[in-house]
């Protein structure tokens, strides 16, 4: 529970971080990613997961 915990809070942080050092640059992206079609988007999505969890494993070998 402790893992997960302090992966909820290492999201919010990089999201705050992003909305709040540049919330135009993010109502671009939004405006950009409404524009991809939804193919498009769930290839994203699922890109963004592999590379998660790719990252999660990592990390685990590293001794994190």
């Amino acid at each position: 529970m402790e893992h997960v915990i302090l992966a909820i809070g290492l999201v919010l942080i990089v999201e705050g971080l992003a909305y709040a050092l540049a919330p135009s640059l993010v109502e671009q992206l939004l405006e950009l990613l409404k524009t991809l079609p939804e193919a498009m988007r769930r290839n994203l999505g699922f890109s963004a997961l592999a590379l998660g969890l790719a990252l999660v494993w990592l990390a685990k070998m590293l001794g994190a």
